[in-house]
């Protein structure tokens, strides 16, 4: 069926039809093949999918990640399912079983993801207020029962992760980003040298057509080396600090995190938290401002920080535009904006759709199929269209989602997608990338099924 043809009815059928085939029940797996875990910042998305047609089926979705919280208040990132055969590195090769701060009975990863839940929280909340009754009712006890849990995450990040008060969250592994084999970090693993890593077989490269669209072996023993460097110290946060290879101050996720600071203290205002809304307060200027510190007056981009090399890291990535995503000051965001609509961006011509690469097309490090280097990612213009309204950027945000909507009409509903042909890629019936697609519709003004795209 060609997009000139397709409704959002049939878009919004398809979407819901993936998100139940990967839901187990109380989780929902990031994809049926590749992906047969819960991964924290993919559970926040598919939340806000899932609420726009079941509240109670997202506010389990939350319930569940929140569940395998540490007890340092690290959300981890993976959630693993009995499945344990079916994705590598699964929990035992993570050696987390041993690990003093993991809850009885689960089993996850040791490392963390974007902090994007209080956002995802509050898409439910609103979702569930304009259903109102049993959803309303449902919605408003999780956020009262759940707030402790999220706050205890924020400070964590704001503690541990920032331990020189920078306003900038240290990861300890690219994973941690989410931007797995960014060009962002060709630097700091340039300088990872691995010791003896027991020999391993991967999986995601069974499941492409094409293996170069995925990170190399070369690339992933050194994933699988910090791994191992984080497990001999049992995951403990101090300890882990002083022998980890790879330290950088991420500034994307630096970004998500004073935003949903913000949305998490106006949450606890609702509940009357004034304290510890104050505290979010001044949590979401700190890492604003640490944001808007790290751009580059040359190239208008944000930038991470290498702390083991003590140098800036500079790249044409879309982690650049991290105060779109942070908020502040009008003028930053302005030129941001502007940027990102012009020819290194948005507005390039070679472009199937005008939506922002994860590496500009200008870049010497841009190839167009390979996973976070140059791919379209779905679930991240929905986060830059969700920042936009709230900045009262509705122009941009109708941008985003017009031409998000004719990509994903496709129904591959694909982790990634070619910048420059529009070709699904990576694995299909994603479900954060269903999600994005629910949220897009629903947000739209006046949409019905009669609608085209």
């Amino acid at each position: 069926m060609s997009p000139e043809t397709l409704s959002t009815e049939q878009l919004r059928a398809s979407a819901i039809e993936v998100l139940r085939l990967n839901d187990l029940g109380t989780m929902t797996t990031a994809a049926p093949n590749l992906y047969p875990h819960m991964w924290s910042w993919d559970a926040a998305f598919v939340a806000i999918g899932l609420a726009r047609f079941d509240v109670p089926r997202a506010i389990t979705e939350l319930r569940t990640l929140l569940a395998a919280q540490w007890t340092t208040g690290m959300i981890p990132h993976i959630v693993f399912t009995d499945d344990d055969t079916g994705y590598f590195p699964g929990f035992e090769r993570w050696g987390t079983a041993g690990a003093a701060a993991l809850p009885a009975g689960i089993k996850s990863s040791g490392i963390c993801q974007p902090p994007v839940h209080a956002i995802a929280l509050l898409h439910i909340l609103d979702r569930a207020r304009e259903n109102g009754g049993s959803d309303r009712e449902a919605a408003e006890s999780f956020l009262a029962e759940s707030f402790d849990g999220w706050l205890a995450w924020h400070r964590w990040l704001a503690t541990v992760r920032d331990p020189d008060r920078v306003g900038l969250v240290e990861i300890h592994h690219g994973w941690e980003s989410g931007f797995d084999n960014s060009p962002r970090w060709d630097g700091p693993y340039s300088r990872v040298v691995p010791g003896a890593v027991e020999p391993f077989t991967r999986r995601d490269t069974q499941h492409v057509t094409d293996a170069s669209e995925r990170p190399d072996d070369e690339e992933y023993t050194k994933y699988l080396w910090l791994v191992q460097q984080m497990a001999s110290v049992g995951f403990e946060d101090r300890a882990v600090q002083e022998v980890i290879g790879f330290r950088v101050r991420d500034v994307f996720f630096s970004g998500i995190l004073a935003a949903s600071s913000d949305v998490l203290a106006g949450l606890g205002e609702e509940l009357g938290r004034h304290d510890e809304a104050a505290e979010l307060r001044q949590l979401a200027v700190r890492f604003r401002d640490g944001v808007a510190s790290t751009v580059d007056p040359g190239t208008g981009l944000a930038r991470d920080y290498d702390v083991l090399a003590e140098e800036w890291i500079s790249t044409d990535t879309v982690s650049g535009f991290a105060p779109l995503v942070a908020g502040g000051d009008r003028i930053l965001l302005d030129r941001q904006r502007q940027l990102l609509r012009g020819p290194q961006w948005m507005g390039h011509p070679d472009l199937r759709f005008p939506l922002p690469p994860s590496t500009s097309p200008t870049s010497p490090a841009f190839r167009p199929r390979t996973y976070w280097r140059g791919p379209v990612w779905p679930f991240l213009n929905l986060l830059f269209g969700w920042a936009s309204m709230r900045d009262g950027q509705e122009a941009l945000s109708s941008e985003l989602r017009s031409a998000s909507l004719e990509q994903l009409s496709d129904l591959k509903f694909a982790e990634y997608y070619d910048p420059l042909t529009g070709r699904p890629l990576g694995s299909f019936a994603q479900a954060w990338t269903a999600a994005a697609a629910l949220e897009w519709i629903g947000a739209a003004d006046g949409t019905d099924g009669r609608t085209r795209i």
